[in-house]
C-alpha cells in the first residue's frame, strides 16, 4: 500500500489580513508543517499540494495572481513535489490529483488543510468515493466560524462538528502527535 499527503489550500489568503481569515491558521500550518516534514523524511514522491485559483472574481479571494493566492510559507512546495491547481472545493473534480495518485500507485491518503468544513470535506469524501482509504489529522486544518440567519456557529464547533461527521464512515481521524507517533 503506497500512501501519499495532500495538503489543501494552505494559501496566504486564509491567514491574518488575509481576504478569509480563518480561525487560528498558524497553529494548523504548524502541525501541517510537522506531518509534510515527516512524509518529506520518510516516503519517496508523495506529497500533493493543492492550490485553489478562483475562477470567478467575485469569489473575493485566491485571486489568480495574487499574493493571498500562494502557498503558505509553512509549507511551500518543493522542486519535486507535485502541485495541483483546483477551482472547485473537491480537490478532484476537474483536476489531475486523481490520475497522479493512481500513477504512483497511492492507495492511501493523509489529507490536511484549510477549510475543514468546505474543501477537507469535499477531498476527504471524494477520496473515499473513488476508492482511496483515507486518514484526516484534524489538528493541521482550519475553518472560520459560519452563520445562517440570526446564529452564528463559532469556528471550533464547526470544525468538529465536520472532522466528527468525517470520522469512521469516511475517515480514521486523527491529531498529528498521534499520527506522528504512529508512524515513528
Amino acid at each position: 500500500m503506497s500512501t501519499a499527503l495532500i495538503i489543501v489550500d494552505i494559501q496566504n489568503d486564509y491567514f491574518p489580513n488575509g481576504k478569509m481569515e480563518l480561525s487560528k491558521p498558524e497553529l494548523a500550518a504548524a502541525n501541517a508543517a510537522k506531518v509534510l516534514d515527516w512524509f518529506r523524511k520518510n516516503t519517496k514522491d508523495s506529497v500533493y499540494h493543492v492550490q485553489h485559483i478562483a475562477s470567478d472574481p467575485a469569489l473575493g479571494f485566491f485571486l489568480p495572481d495574487t499574493t493571498g493566492a500562494e502557498i503558505h510559507k509553512t509549507v511551500l512546495p518543493l522542486e519535486n513535489e507535485t502541485v495541483v491547481t483546483k477551482s472547485f472545493a473537491n480537490s478532484f473534480l476537474e483536476t489531475g490529483l486523481e490520475s497522479k495518485l493512481r500513477e504512483n500507485g497511492v492507495t492511501k491518503v493523509v489529507i490536511i488543510g484549510m477549510m475543514t468544513h468546505m474543501c477537507i470535506d469535499a477531498t476527504v469524501r471524494a477520496a473515499v468515493d473513488l476508492g482511496f482509504e483515507a486518514v484526516l489529522i484534524e489538528d493541521a486544518c482550519a475553518t472560520r466560524d459560519l452563520s445562517y440567519g440570526n446564529k452564528t456557529v463559532p469556528a471550533e464547533q464547526v470544525h468538529y462538528a465536520f472532522v466528527s461527521a468525517l470520522n469512521g464512515m469516511y475517515a480514521n481521524v486523527t491529531s498529528t502527535d498521534a499520527f506522528l507517533q504512529k508512524n515513528n
